[in-house]
């Protein structure tokens, strides 16, 4: 395996992430003890208490389960919320489509159904490692086009995608490991903002354009704006992220392992109609209003089932990553929290009376919405940037000189580049099933940030201005 950190660097994280977590906490206390004048009083303390977490978050200096157990405790015992906005994460459906999605990802390993369908995509991208690295990136754009859950896509695509990276000589930790899977998660949740039904953020824009402003965004007119860049160029700078951050090559080449005569057992059969009916619902949830959650765990019941036993009671006590779980009620109660505190919206308004907006110059106008939603996203997760910047179209509009439909649609350019993991579930699920450092998937999103703003953002600009919407 090629290390792209050395034994210096590696020392050198060691000893500057408690140096963050401290300086973090101590101006977290700052906060909380002398808020500023922008500050309520009774947002002041949870900022403090968030600014803390996230730094423990972001550095990975503890263990993530353990962060997010500081995170319920800290919480409870400064009072911060009540109890029901805390532990929320436990009620959300994302905690339950992860608890289903680990159960059959179980299920796709023993029943050798992913070893299958890995060997297949494996034996046709297994020319090149960056071949691979960009066929598992467009494989994971092709699920968005026809699956609109965003979590549902991770959670089918990643036991897979872990497959894949064995068949081609891969194991866990190994940078070819978390290119292999980070280009199937990133590949099918960031170029996905995109396409309108992909992800939840999209439709909670669309949604709160038509009831606010009377604008509804049609599926071509949304695809025409933001695929060219947003879809195929990010697509491209994502594949080169992975190549470059995460440097390996194929430890086999050829044919792969799976002979071509293995006959399916009856179980991976079973599983096999099973998932392609879960995959049916999950596409058609438009239609029948049934949660992917609900999805997901309708089918974790049936594989675990005595008469069916796909997945064994040794194996779901043993397999199953229980602290994930916990890991993901944290950060989506700490993003609850943040939303029913005011915090977002306090900090959102601030941003948004900093801008030195003037519709004398409208790329600088363009930008600074662009970054706006893009630095929302730090403190609500994706979804939470529309309904935190989307009732102040008009303000926005006026003060730009653009019309409330390109003030919404810019919302998009921010909300599709998260700057840390947590701030997008499917991402957070997808490292957590794969057991990918939450530090590997932070520097992967900070270079595509900076990417984005320095180069993706002012080529939207020019195609923006080229249709007429600037």
């Amino acid at each position: 395996m090629i290390n792209p950190f050395s034994s210096e660097e590696k020392l050198m994280a060691f000893r500057t992430k408690p140096l963050i977590v401290c300086l973090s906490a101590g101006l977290g206390l700052a906060v909380a003890l002398f808020p500023p004048s922008f500050f309520p009083g009774e947002v002041a303390g949870t900022a403090g208490f968030v600014l803390f977490i996230l730094s423990l978050w972001a550095t990975g200096l503890l263990p993530e389960y353990l962060t997010a157990l500081i995170f319920f405790t800290g919480a409870m015992i400064l009072a911060l919320a009540p109890p029901h906005v805390v532990f929320s994460g436990f009620t959300s459906r994302a905690f339950w489509l992860v608890l289903g999605g680990l159960v059959l990802g179980v299920g796709i390993q023993v029943t050798g159904l992913g070893s299958r369908l890995a060997a297949r995509v494996a034996g046709r991208l297994n020319r090149s490692y960056a071949g691979l690295i960009f066929g598992l990136v467009f494989c994971g754009v092709l699920f968005a086009m026809v699956m609109p859950s965003s979590i549902g896509r991770v959670v089918l695509l990643v036991p897979i995608a872990m497959l894949v990276a064995r068949e081609v000589g891969f194991e866990k930790h190994q940078n070819g490991y978390m290119g292999a899977v980070s280009a199937v998660i990133l590949g099918t949740v960031l170029p996905g903002f995109a396409i309108l039904p992909a992800n939840v953020a999209n439709m909670v824009l669309a949604g709160l354009s038509e009831t606010l402003h009377g604008y509804s965004p049609l599926y071509g007119e949304y695809l025409l704006l933001h695929l060219p860049v947003l879809g195929l160029v990010k697509l491209l700078a994502l594949g080169i992220c992975i190549v470059i951050f995460f440097p390996d090559t194929l430890k086999k080449t050829g044919k792969m392992t799976m002979a071509e005569g293995d006959k399916a057992g009856t179980k991976e059969k079973v599983l096999g109609i099973l998932l392609i009916l879960m995959l049916s619902l999950w596409a058609t949830d438009s239609l029948h209003h049934i949660s992917p959650a609900w999805v997901a765990m309708a089918g974790a019941c049936i594989v675990l089932l005595p008469g069916v036993a796909i997945v064994s009671g040794k194996a779901f006590q043993e397999k199953i990553n229980f602290g994930s779980l916990f890991y993901i009620a944290g950060i989506l109660g700490l993003g609850q929290l943040i939303g029913s505190s005011g915090l977002g919206t306090v900090l959102a308004e601030r941003c948004i009376s900093a801008l030195p907006l003037n519709p004398a110059h409208p790329f600088f106008n363009f930008l600074g919405l662009s970054v706006l939603s893009l630095f929302t996203g730090v403190f609500t997760t994706q979804p939470g940037i529309p309904a935190l910047l989307t009732p102040f179209a008009d303000q926005l509009a006026q003060a730009t000189g653009f019309s409330v439909k390109t003030v919404l649609m810019l919302q998009v350019l921010g909300f599709s580049q998260p700057l840390f993991p947590y701030q997008v579930p499917p991402l957070l699920i997808g490292m957590q099933m794969a057991s990918i450092p939450l530090s590997s998937g932070f520097k992967l999103c900070l270079w595509l940030t900076a990417i984005s703003i320095l180069l993706l953002f002012p080529l939207n600009y020019l195609w923006w201005r080229f249709l007429g919407w600037i």
